[in-house]
């Protein structure tokens, strides 16, 4: 071979040459390759010609392989299966069902992702991609402008948003209301004071969520106070350090910083594991609660007809619980 040349070798010429080797027949070659035995012959030609090896011994009526040849085949033979095999990949890929699920970042990591698996299990084709923002909590960022379909992909989508469930122009079905308990690390309930009664809370932080802005959408520190009779001199509802993101507070009760107020079912692990407790086991409504936001018409359809299907038999389970 040329040892100048570095071209890569011609894929044409590589398939014309397994086809005839496999038949033994320039012929047989390209009838199975639907061309003339003329252009096999000439495809096998070019490649002796970058290989400077003859391949064949072009007997009387038939073909005989070359050592150079036997050497050769199996390697073709085994890139032109591996090239195969991920063409058919690429292709399946293309051909699967895809769905993208957009959640609010806290249902997303500690509901959604947790219950992913037996969703997947159950529908092993589908393409799944699940993204997370604060734009699904209402009056957060741009949640008032964020499309019920995303208009640049053809991929079927579902959203999971945190509101008032008025989204004009999609189905909309409750996933399951928010009801706030305050919870705390176990440490807490032991100690110099420790939390019997909701009067106790004036000696430990009071932990505040700052994740959803607007008024009365979910229950302040005072609106929980208020509720069970504790207020004013009796527990200063104000203060407490804040955070941007339920999890965060989460994290800090964990940690044993103080007392959060949170959604049973986003920490019904944690509470079923022991690492947080509920001292008071007295409830605070909230008026937004988490539904789920398809396309109208897609409801029924396709991979989002799955998906709803399955995201509302498990929020069944948690609202039984």
């Amino acid at each position: 071979m040329n040892k100048g040349t570095h071209r890569a070798a011609p894929l044409n010429a590589l398939r014309a040459f397994e086809a005839a080797a496999r038949h033994l027949s320039f012929k047989l070659a390209a009838r199975e390759l639907h061309v003339t035995a003329g252009a096999v012959s000439h495809q096998v030609k070019q490649l002796e010609d970058y290989l400077g090896v003859a391949l064949f011994r072009r007997l009387t009526r038939a073909l005989e392989l070359t050592a150079e040849a036997r050497s050769l085949l199996p390697k073709v033979q085994e890139g032109l299966a591996a090239l195969a095999e991920a063409i058919d990949r690429v292709r399946a890929r293309e051909d699967a069902p895809a769905l993208t699920v957009i959640a609010p970042p806290n249902f997303a990591a500690r509901w959604l992702v947790p219950r992913l698996a037996r969703f997947t299990q159950a529908n092993p084709s589908v393409e799944l991609h699940v993204a997370s923002r604060p734009a699904m909590i209402d009056g957060r960022g741009d949640s008032a402008v964020v499309p019920i379909a995303d208009a640049r992909d053809d991929t079927p989508m579902a959203m999971v948003r945190f509101g008032d469930g008025r989204y004009p122009g999609a189905h909309v079905d409750e996933v399951f209301s928010a009801v706030y308990v305050p919870v705390c690390s176990p440490a807490l309930l032991t100690g110099a004071h420790p939390l019997r009664k909701p009067e106790d809370l004036r000696f430990h932080t009071l932990l505040h969520d700052d994740t959803v802005t607007e008024e009365g959408a979910r229950p302040s520190w005072g609106d929980w106070l208020r509720a069970v009779g504790v207020a004013g001199a009796d527990v200063d509802a104000t203060r407490g350090p804040h955070f941007s993101d339920a999890s965060l507070s989460f994290e800090a009760a964990l940690e044993g910083m103080g007392v959060a107020l949170a959604m049973k079912p986003l920490v019904r692990p944690e509470i079923e594991a022991g690492r947080l407790v509920v001292p008071f086991d007295i409830t605070a409504p909230a008026s937004y609660s988490y539904y789920l936001v398809t396309p109208e018409g897609s409801e029924d359809v396709g991979t989002v007809a799955g998906f709803r299907k399955w995201l509302l038999e498990e929020s069944a389970t948690e609202r039984a619980a």
